[in-house]
């Protein structure tokens, strides 16, 4: 039997890429939060941001760990796998993926040892510093990497010259077109992953009746955060929309599995799109609504999926339906930030139970959100590797056998399986332990700290 090995390394790098970016997405954002916990516990001295940091600090180790084993691997198959692509790009490829190396990985490893082993052993300050510089680290780390995939969405500040890229404005080809929106859409994504999974935590402890002061810190601390990051991130989401409809109007167009040039385009809520027949079954929609959200006229005119040939359009349905989860997620996410105010202000926000359940399952549907934004970015791209340039059968290793790519697939699954599998089962007995899980002096400040008299409720405890 013949095995496609384009088809295998496809799925291969869709594999690795998904299993990867559900650790940068978490430990980005958590990187941040141990950052604010550190700063609040060296200016409050409330041993409870001590206890929470400690316990998040373990959590990031074992994500972060998991997420540099899993994109290493992702960056080799740019050579095994894919070596066209990186034959024909690598004079701005191989420079940005080594600033990431250079400039965040260093940062972030040097500093994650303080961080992890130097609490006794360095200056507090030191400590902060330390995890400042770990959570900076992450943000310039998404700061290449986004580069590098947005410039293959929207290639700029290069020409091609004998089949290969040649940079010719390094500042057009980093800030491409894309990438300031794509980059603030990850960030926040980031944040939002982060935020509902300290929530979920956070419920879970109220609903259980434990560490209920360490549970309610960062039960509001975190709910503050996506009710602004919420909202936030469907505004950007808005303009990152509108420059996809600039300079890939065929990802729009199957986003919106819309067929015909048109004006008073409907926004789908449920569609079946038919690739073959060039039209969608079962269509419900709102009226016009596509249009004016991304012409913001209601008469305005769409570009439809026709006016590409068949072999440069993109699979509709599977873009289709990823973008519909991750703007369903998101707008549940808003609903979540607006009971929270609710329940804020009727005083219930620690003790209903119902929400409590709610904000428990929250847990994986921001990871879903961003595996499903991805999607979307990655397959709304497609016949192309390189934005109308090169495209993704041209990409892949012309030596590479089937044979081959579907053991490296095999072991990869087996692999990966194994590694979540550990991670994430020592990661659930970090949390279940909870906050109070060390016996350390510094743990017996915390007992006398939480035996004091009740005092005001500050901002930070909701």
């Amino acid at each position: 039997m013949e095995f496609d090995p384009l088809l295998l390394s496809r799925i291969q790098f869709a594999f690795v890429v998904s299993f990867h970016i559900i650790f940068p997405a978490f430990t980005i954002g958590l990187a941040a939060f141990i950052a604010v916990l550190e700063g609040l516990w060296f200016r409050t001295g409330n041993p409870v941001y001590l206890q929470l940091s400690k316990m998040w600090i373990k959590v990031f180790a074992v994500s972060f760990g998991m997420g540099v084993v899993s994109g290493i691997v992702m960056s080799f198959q740019f050579g095994t796998n894919w070596s066209e692509l990186s034959y024909a790009s690598a004079n701005f490829l191989g420079p940005v993926l080594s600033y990431e190396v250079v400039t965040a990985f260093f940062l972030e490893a040097t500093f994650l040892g303080v961080l992890l082993f130097g609490r006794d052993k360095v200056p507090q300050g030191m400590h902060l510093f330390a995890a400042i510089m770990v959570a900076v680290g992450t943000f310039i780390s998404s700061f290449w990497i986004l580069s590098a995939n947005s410039w293959m969405q929207t290639p700029a500040g290069i020409e091609i010259i004998n089949g290969r890229v040649e940079v010719v404005s390094w500042l057009e080809a980093i800030f491409n077109p894309s990438f300031p929106y794509r980059f603030a859409h990850m960030v926040l994504a980031a944040f939002l992953t982060t935020g509902f999974f300290v929530i979920a935590v956070s419920a879970w402890y109220l609903l259980i009746n434990k560490s209920r002061e360490y549970a309610k810190v960062m039960f509001s601390m975190t709910l503050w955060l996506v009710t602004i990051m919420a909202p936030l991130q469907l505004f950007v989401g808005d303009l990152h929309g509108l420059d996809t409809l600039e300079h890939q109007p065929a990802k729009v167009a199957a986003m919106e599995g819309n067929w015909e040039t048109q004006s008073r385009v409907p926004l789908l809520l449920f569609a079946i799109p038919d690739q073959e027949a060039e039209m969608n079954h079962f269509e419900v929609g709102i009226p016009g609504l596509a249009s004016l959200i991304l012409k913001h006229d209601l008469d305005g005119v769409v570009p439809g999926l026709k006016e590409w040939a068949p072999e440069d359009r993109p699979h509709v349905a599977t873009v289709f339906w990823s973008f519909r989860v991750m703007v369903g997620i998101g707008m549940l996410m808003i609903l979540v930030a607006a009971l929270s105010l609710l329940l804020r202000y009727r005083g219930t926000l620690f003790v209903n139970r119902g929400f409590l359940r709610l904000c428990t399952c929250m847990m994986p549907l921001p990871f879903i959100a961003v595996l499903a934004g991805w999607i979307t970015t990655e397959m709304g791209r497609q016949p192309w590797v390189l934005y109308e340039i090169m495209r993704t059968e041209d990409a892949v290793t012309p030596s590479l056998t089937g044979g081959v790519a579907l053991t490296s697939l095999i072991v990869f699954v087996v692999v990966y399986a194994l590694i979540f599998i550990a991670g994430g089962y020592y990661i659930s007995r970090i949390l279940k332990a909870g906050p109070e899980q060390e016996t350390t002096p510094e743990d017996d400040a915390v007992t006398r700290h939480m035996r004091r008299p009740a005092r005001p409720m500050s901002a930070a405890d909701g």
